[in-house]
């Protein structure tokens, strides 16, 4: 994927502007705090979601989402432009958000006590989705590098001999923003398939992914991943749209298609009409520009972060993510204690993430969303540097 060169970068809304939302990310803390640690941007939305929701709140158009609506073909439409994969809209259903179809997903894969394979540090809900679910949790983290992190296949394959049922993959990760290979996954599948363990692939960050570097939706990395895969995917992230409950879960093999058919109609009942609509809005060609011009702003943005951190928290060690607009950061080298963002919140004002909620491998760290204005990063990078001598 390449990005237009008239394309223009996407411009947050002012800080007074944003202080009006009252979602979490503006109602958590007090007004004096920068708020950088749930995944909201502070970016208008894409004009062709606007347009949407304005028109359907003029017609009143806010019953129950039908059963016969246009996101599952919207949804193949945007894979094929995006990804380059091809998706059967037949195989593709709806609900309200990616970690109810993970729960709804893992409910019919695993037995009460099965153990689900993870790889920490990742998104926190997901420790809960499983508990959710009847199973249990089982770790292993992922493998440091000198440029990033990868799967730990040889700790993955040990856990799939011992037992484990299923394994439920961040792809690209949070909080890394790691995008797994080709190679990695299709290794993963046919783990997988080996050892008859069923993969769950969150795939909620992918149209976040910066142009030049390959995302691979599980379904499409090997033959294998067909028969043992499920995807879970939402507009959501990208396009600010959480509030709005929708998600999709995809799948490409007969098995794994069955099992989403079979489950109850309110599980795609529970997807919101306003969410249907917005997330067809930011699948379709017309948000592409949007899209574009956010990936633009974002690399500008984990860039600048790279920078800030130089200058005014040496000795953080940061390696800027392929994909989304989180950044994970290792403050041990400050001594800050396991849980940094503590002291930032209560002697800086700055909100990040806690980073030893993504498991022991956050000890030390952070998780920062940088989704923000260049001018709102570097005061919250100024704010936290002041703590380094004080």
């Amino acid at each position: 994927m390449t990005i237009d060169a008239r394309t223009e970068p996407v411009q947050a809304l002012p800080l007074e502007r944003l202080r009006e939302r009252t979602s979490e990310k503006w109602r958590e803390y007090d007004a004096d705090v920068l708020p950088m640690f749930v995944a909201e941007t502070d970016f208008p939305l894409a004009p062709a979601i606007s347009s949407a929701l304005h028109r359907a709140i003029d017609l009143g158009d806010t019953g129950y989402t039908a059963s016969r609506n246009p996101l599952a073909g919207a949804y193949a439409e945007f894979a094929q432009r995006r990804y380059g994969w091809t998706v059967d809209p037949a195989m593709v259903r709806s609900t309200a958000d990616v970690s109810l179809g993970i729960v709804e997903i893992l409910r019919r894969i695993t037995n009460r006590g099965d153990r689900v394979v993870v790889t920490p540090p990742v998104y926190p809900p997901f420790y809960d989705l499983i508990e959710e679910a009847g199973a249990v949790d089982e770790r292993v983290p992922l493998l440091r590098t000198a440029t990033g992190w990868e799967l730990d296949l040889d700790g993955i394959e040990a856990a799939f001999a011992a037992g484990a049922r299923a394994f439920l993959l961040c792809n690209p990760h949070n909080p890394t923003g790691t995008v797994h290979s080709r190679e990695s996954l299709a290794a993963l599948a046919r783990l997988a398939a080996r050892f008859g363990v069923r993969v769950v692939s969150d795939e909620i960050h992918a149209p976040l992914t910066q142009p030049g570097v390959p995302f691979t939706p599980f379904l499409d990395a090997a033959p294998e991943a067909r028969e043992i895969g499920f995807a879970v995917a939402s507009a959501s992230k990208a396009f600010n749209l959480a509030g709005l409950k929708c998600a999709v879960m995809v799948t490409a093999g007969e098995r794994p298609g069955r099992i989403v058919r079979g489950m109850p109609v309110e599980v795609e009942w529970r997807t919101s009409q306003l969410g249907m609509l917005a997330s067809v809005a930011a699948l379709s060609p017309e948000s592409d520009a949007w899209l574009d011009g956010l990936l633009m702003t974002l690399d500008q943005n984990r860039r600048l972060l790279a920078d800030l951190l130089a200058e005014h928290l040496p000795g953080a060690r940061y390696i800027a993510p392929d994909a989304g607009y989180l950044a994970w950061v290792d403050l041990t080298a400050l001594g800050w204690g396991r849980n940094p963002a503590k002291r930032i919140l209560r002697d800086a004002k700055v909100a990040f993430h806690f980073g030893p909620a993504f498991g022991e491998e956050g000890v030390g760290h952070v998780r920062i969303n940088f989704g923000c204005s260049p001018e709102v990063l570097r005061e919250a990078m100024e704010r936290v540097g002041a703590l380094v001598d004080s």
